[in-house]
């Protein structure tokens, strides 16, 4: 995911064979000459995929019910939707549509299949606001321009293979360069579909009041950059196309797999060089407002936003499928990431929940399915496992799917997991983590 921006388990590497290398020379000439042991299973090695399933259900029901505050869905919403009715202002501004597009690698087929399935379910809005990360950052330059590129949109999430985006570098120039793997076959990608003319379709759309952004992340002042794609592409010149294109590469450059983009600024009339990499590494997600005409920003009141739509698109599923991790420094570290990013994207998610709450936004959401079959790694570009997403996401959204209105934690199965002991009880649950409801340790405001 969600994420999913997963950081492939490959771009690790690096550091732990520098880590390796370094301990190395500290080693006595004895200590090099000994060879290594064999390595032997470590416990908890040998737990099946069913064993691992099963044990999402696994519960201290003692603990898991002691000591915090539950908050039913039910009264959750109700108490959100009671905040937004108290800011309703008295005279409604124009609504606004505004779709966030999260990272994701491979999973961004998802939300492709969604916006693809929602042309044809005829509901689909003209967006306002259109924001992507990584992956997302190309799915929302398609989901900008509307169902005219549904069929590049379609062709590029379930056709393209490995061979289109990277190289393997072989092992001894891999660790001595900035990445593992070679970039050139994704550039070569992104002029196939970001083209003069679609950069000069931004370009007009941008003219008209619209706002398409991507997001980077500064590599080495460690920040996150969004970046005005009409506002570029509205310069139409060779060097504007080059930078439209130089953007949506570095969101997608996951860190060590790929190279940093460098991307030159010009600051107090000196030139600089900054290094941008992938944009869900400082996060997974974001929200930029509509634009608002100059002459109208001093009178617009703080509730312009009520009763306005923010949906949200994530490329992943809310929570990792289970899976057996090997007993090596590789496949820990991989997996550990992966993880993090999984619980970065859920806590972005909450905060545009809050968001939504205070503006009077309505929140929806669309997930991968718990259910649905899913790649493992987020780098493998499979055509045929891409499909499979695709497909999924334009089902869900020519059945009018249901639009998730609740954050992370807020259905049934996704509350919090507490221990005391180690004798547990077998709940049944063999989908997400958790309870049967919302656990946060807050006191509910009185109505």
């Amino acid at each position: 995911m969600p994420g999913k921006r997963l950081i492939s388990k490959l771009a690790i590497c690096l550091a732990i064979v520098a880590g390796f290398a370094i301990a190395g020379c500290a080693k006595s000439e004895g200590e090099r000459r000994k060879p290594f042991a064999r390595f032997r299973p470590a416990p908890g090695d040998n737990r099946s995929k069913e064993e691992l399933k099963s044990a999402v259900g696994w519960v201290d029901e003692k603990a898991h019910a002691a000591g915090r505050s539950i908050i039913p869905r039910e009264e959750m919403l109700a108490f959100a939707n009671q905040v937004r009715v108290t800011r309703k202002p008295a005279k409604p501004s124009p609504h606004k549509d505004i779709l966030v597009i999260s990272g994701g690698g491979v999973y961004g087929a998802y939300p492709a299949g969604v916006l693809y399935g929602w042309t044809q379910a005829g509901t689909r809005p003209t967006f306002d606001v259109v924001t992507g990360i990584s992956t997302g950052a190309l799915v929302a330059v398609f989901a900008f321009l509307g169902s005219s590129v549904d069929a590049e949109l379609k062709q590029a999430y379930t056709t393209i293979t490995d061979d289109d985006v990277f190289r393997k570098h072989r092992i001894p120039r891999a660790l001595l360069s900035s990445s593992l793997a070679d970039n050139a076959p994704l550039v070569g990608l992104l002029k196939r579909y970001a083209t003069d003319s679609l950069i000069q379709q931004v370009a007009i759309e941008h003219e008209k009041g619209r706002r398409l952004y991507v997001g980077t992340t500064d590599l080495d002042v460690r920040r996150g950059v969004f970046w005005d794609m009409g506002e570029i592409a509205t310069r139409n010149t060779q060097e504007s196309r080059d930078l439209f294109r130089k953007v949506l590469l570095a969101s997608a450059a996951i860190p060590g797999f790929f190279p940093p983009v460098p991307i030159e600024v010009t600051v107090n009339g000196r030139r600089h060089v900054e290094r941008h990499i992938d944009g869900g590494v400082s996060s997974s997600m974001f929200f930029a407002p509509p634009w608002v005409p100059p002459e109208e920003r001093e009178t617009l009141p703080l509730t312009w936003l009520h009763g306005s739509n923010l949906y949200i698109l994530v490329a992943g599923k809310m929570y990792p499928d289970p899976m057996p991790v090997k007993s090596r420094s590789l496949a820990i570290a991989g997996n550990a990431v992966s993880t993090i990013l999984f619980d970065q994207t859920r806590n972005d998610l909450s905060k545009l929940f809050l968001l939504s709450i205070v503006t009077g936004m309505n929140y929806n959401m669309s997930v991968i399915p718990k259910d649905l079959p899913a790649p493992v790694e987020s780098t493998s570009f499979n055509p045929a496992e891409m499909t499979v997403l695709f497909e999924a996401g334009a089902e869900w959204a020519r059945n009018h799917g249901r639009w998730r209105d609740s954050p992370p934690g807020g259905e049934p199965g996704e509350g919090g997991r507490f221990r005391g002991g180690t004798i547990l009880t077998d709940n049944g649950n063999r989908s997400v983590i958790g309870g049967e409801e919302m656990m946060i340790p807050a006191v509910i405001p009185q109505k």
